[in-house]
């Protein structure tokens, strides 16, 4: 996966919640990995622990946890994932140093993350975010869990290609306003299997 990465220019950033371990993680350093994914505060505080310094808590933020999160965000790079006001309004009222910020983007998994045709609700996402010096916007993120499903190779292959066109649309939609925002997916289906990643800078 590393290598396919390589191949299409994207950024691997692996997700680490299935082995959940520091001796495995050395393995993916070998791999030249350098940017990891998580699904919790506390596995990221793991890894940050065992020297991983860029780190992506793929989840939706938990204000519950904000102390650790403000830990986290002093020692290393941290970035954190919203997908509506109330807790992105919250984060900007307790967030004490600097973390990037990802929009999550359902692209059709339907289980979190904003529709990504409702630009008017990103856009009160966007504004808040840009309000912060603290919040910086990374981009938009996705989990197309659909993919999982999938009976064949074909219907992987076409769940992808929907996702991608999705996320592709929005970074050019904001493009003039932000031209350096990145698209991250994360399946390992269509990791897997497929290679048509145009637009994308991020695979998990």
């Amino acid at each position: 996966m590393a290598l396919k990465a390589k191949d299409h220019k994207l950024r691997f950033r692996p997700h680490f919640k299935t082995h959940q371990s520091a001796d495995i993680a050395n393995w993916f350093r070998d791999s030249g990995v350098t940017a990891i994914t998580v699904s919790s505060v506390s596995m990221a505080s793991y890894f940050a622990s065992h020297g991983w310094n860029d780190i992506t808590i793929a989840f939706p933020v938990n204000l519950r946890e904000i102390d650790d999160i403000n830990r986290l965000a002093g020692d290393i790079r941290l970035n954190l994932l919203v997908e509506n006001e109330y807790s992105l309004e919250l984060l900007s009222e307790q967030l004490t140093s600097p973390a990037g910020i990802y929009i999550e983007i359902d692209t059709g998994y339907h289980r979190t993350g904003i529709d990504s045709i409702k630009t008017a609700r990103i856009d009160l996402l966007l504004k808040r975010i840009l309000k912060n010096r603290l919040m910086q916007f990374k981009g938009f993120l996705s989990h197309s869990g659909q993919t999982y499903a999938a009976t064949s190779r074909e219907l992987i292959v076409s769940r992808h290609t929907d996702a991608l066109m999705k996320m592709r649309s929005l970074k050019e939609f904001y493009h003039t306003e932000f031209p350096d925002l990145e698209i991250s997916l994360g399946d390992t289906p269509a990791c897997s299997v497929c290679d048509n990643w145009q637009g994308a800078d991020e695979i998990r």
